[in-house]
């Protein structure tokens, strides 16, 4: 007997404990537990710790109060313009009433799901494919409006609908992608073309700056040269006049500026000018003169007067520049013009004529012509009335020195 009590006393406790845990519930936050008591809804649990009936009450399910977030499989779909296209649907719904979750529908979710596939298939079939690319807003607000309504009596509220993908069929999708890339093509080219626009306007504008830098330099360089040579000529010019130079001075200046005339390696031809003729009269004259004072100098009488120079008033004597077009066209190589000077030369009262100059300017090599300079020297004048002998004419070059006088 006392075994029996024994065992009858600890069958009480296990149930004793069974039924503790099976009395005492606790439901997390965010969810709600539906409860019936013998088949029927009696309570909805809220979070917490809660107490049941022991083997008379029983949870019939459990109820999230999140926003849910489902994504359906894509449902083919007809537009407007008889194409089928693949549509991906994301639904984000949440659970406003549980009891009407639970006993107004068997499954909320399918019934969701079913909705919308049936839903997006009205919105799109009224759309042809261009617009149903374009306007996913417009899908997505008009799904949402519907699937709203439709299951607020379960007791949802979907609060969100978004299409992830609209993939029309391959062929339409080649067709897309050659579109796409024409389009690209387009805006590279024009990209391309302004860039290249853009380059040669810029590069137009710096060739333009440099150039106009350019003329600038060259226009001030000019000015400083032009300035350089007037203040040089005007330098030389004030010179020239404060040691009032003669007319020989002149004319050997004029006759050592004309090799540089000729110097040019263009000139073929050189033209002498008629003033020539009066250069080398001066310059004769001029030579003349020299050498008339240094056979003078050995005289023991008083100078002879000297013979009057040739008239300045002489007419020009004429030189003939004319060039034969065989010899022109024959030679290449520069020619040198030498002037013929019409009628005797003009022989100065010392003998150094005016061919002798020329030719001493235009060769430079070339000894000199004169009295004074190897030629036979000007005989002296005949002496005085007095009967004194005159000196004897200097030596030449190389000669001995004459005796010294008695």
């Amino acid at each position: 007997m006392q075994e029996l009590a024994l065992v009858f006393l600890g069958l009480i406790a296990l149930l004793v404990v069974v039924a503790f845990f099976k009395m005492v519930r606790i439901v997390p936050q965010q969810q709600e537990f539906i409860v019936e008591r013998l088949g029927k809804y009696t309570r909805t649990l809220t979070p917490g710790m809660n107490f049941l009936v022991p083997f008379l009450d029983s949870v019939r399910s459990k109820i999230d109060k999140r926003e849910q977030v489902v994504s359906f499989p894509p449902q083919p779909v007809i537009t407007s313009d008889n194409l089928v296209v693949s549509i991906d649907t994301v639904i984000y719904y949440m659970v406003t009433d549980s009891v009407r979750a639970t006993y107004a529908i068997s499954n909320f979710l399918q019934g969701v799901e079913q909705l919308t596939v049936t839903t997006l298939r009205n919105v799109v079939g009224s759309m042809d494919l261009e617009t149903a690319l374009t306007s996913r807003d417009t899908i997505n607000s008009a799904l949402r409006v519907v699937l709203d309504e439709a299951t607020g009596k379960w007791g949802i509220k979907v609060t969100r609908v978004e299409i992830k993908a609209i993939d029309p069929p391959p062929s339409v999708r080649d067709s897309m992608e050659k579109q796409m890339r024409a389009e690209r093509d387009k805006r590279a080219a024009i990209l391309t073309a302004e860039g290249s626009r853009q380059s040669q306007i810029l590069s137009a504008e710096g060739e333009q700056q440099a150039a106009i830098l350019r003329a600038q330099g060259d226009r001030q360089a000019r000015i400083l040269q032009a300035e350089g040579q007037s203040k040089a000529i005007e330098t030389v010019f004030s010179a020239i006049h404060r040691s009032n130079p003669d007319e020989k001075l002149l004319a050997y200046q004029y006759l050592q500026t004309l090799p540089q005339i000729a110097a040019g390696a263009s000139n073929k031809v050189w033209v002498v000018p008629a003033e020539l003729t009066r250069a080398l009269d001066a310059f004769g004259s001029a030579m003349g003169s020299m050498s008339g004072q240094a056979a003078s100098s050995f005289s023991s009488s008083s100078p002879s007067p000297a013979p009057e120079a040739s008239s300045d008033d002489d007419e020009p004597v004429g030189v003939d520049t004319d060039v034969s077009d065989e010899d022109t066209s024959s030679e290449d190589s520069s020619e040198l013009t030498t002037p013929e000077i019409e009628g005797s030369p003009h022989v100065s009262p010392s003998g150094f004529t005016a061919s002798d100059a020329a030719a001493q300017v235009l060769n430079p090599t070339t000894p000199p012509v004169g009295p004074a300079m190897g030629s036979a020297p000007v005989p002296p004048p005949p002496p005085p009335a007095g009967g004194t002998a005159p000196l004897p004419p200097p030596p030449g070059p190389g000669a001995p020195p004459p005796p010294p006088p008695v």
